[in-house]
């Protein structure tokens, strides 16, 4: 198994559903970023607009205000990501050279793509069965969920590579959880058919379970006991061949894989 790199989750949010407003405060999720990474992220995903069913609507310049300080003390200390599905919000962030873009529904908006392919941006474009913002309780079909993937990428993948955007510099997330549908079973058919998709698209695939409903609701846990039943989850992705991983427990997750790459390591007698 190659090690996949690791997105480190910064929530400057006021409602998030994992720890909402415990790094609203621009200080506080600064530091946070920096624990992120002396951990072991690789780059740090930074949002500023819950995305779960029962978060409130963010405007978009409420979010840059939350942002501009944060990415301001951070851009040249470490590997940013900004997390929006906002036009406004997407076109600010090139402005300030982010690396990373992260759009949960997958950049809808060809307003911005000349945008996009002026910069050098990488993007991760996801998957979501909500047609607008926020995730919402939509039942899905797991016997069609791979067929559903493919519609949508295919599509979007079309648009933004006729836009001019290099496909070297584009991510797949198939999302998980309400992502995909409030069915447990739709995102635990997407992770054990991953390979599926990457042999489909031969683009890097990222995958974000931490302490997401469906993997608490199959250990029966709360949000605060998540972290083992999120970890098994998140070694099982990378098994299957993911390549980048979104996590709150970037500590956890970076002991976990080394210790297995140590373990594949080892000749067999």
């Amino acid at each position: 198994m190659t090690a996949p790199k690791i997105f480190g989750i910064v929530n400057a949010t006021a409602d998030s559903f994992s720890d909402g407003g415990r790094y609203l405060a621009p200080e506080a999720a600064i530091a946070h970023a920096l624990k992120l990474a002396a951990d072991g992220a690789d780059v740090i995903d930074l949002g500023a607009a819950a995305s779960n069913p029962d978060a409130e609507h963010v405007p978009p310049d409420v979010e840059i205000a939350r942002l501009a300080p944060i990415v301001a003390a951070l851009k040249d200390k470490v590997t940013l990501s900004i997390d929006t599905f906002a036009p406004e919000t997407q076109l600010w962030a090139l402005e300030q050279s982010v690396p990373w873009l992260n759009d949960i529904l997958g950049f809808p908006d060809a307003s911005i793509y000349p945008a996009l392919a002026r910069s050098s941006a990488r993007i991760v474009v996801m998957h979501n069965v909500a047609p607008r913002g926020r995730a919402e309780r939509i039942a899905t079909d797991p016997a069609t969920i791979l067929d559903r993937l493919f519609s949508f990428f295919d599509t979007r993948l079309a648009a933004l590579e006729n836009a001019g955007i290099v496909r070297d510099r584009i991510v797949l997330d198939p999302g998980m959880g309400f992502f995909l549908g409030t069915d447990p079973e739709v995102s635990l058919t997407v992770l054990r058919r991953l390979d599926e998709l990457k042999a489909r698209y031969r683009l890097p695939v990222l995958i974000s379970l931490s302490r997401k409903s469906f993997v608490r609701r199959l250990a029966g846990v709360e949000v605060a006991a998540s972290g083992p039943a999120t970890l098994a989850a998140e070694l099982f992705a990378a098994a299957r061949g993911a390549d980048y991983l979104r996590t709150h427990d970037v500590a956890a997750l970076r002991h976990a894989l080394s210790v297995w790459a140590a373990l594949e390591s080892r000749q067999k007698p």
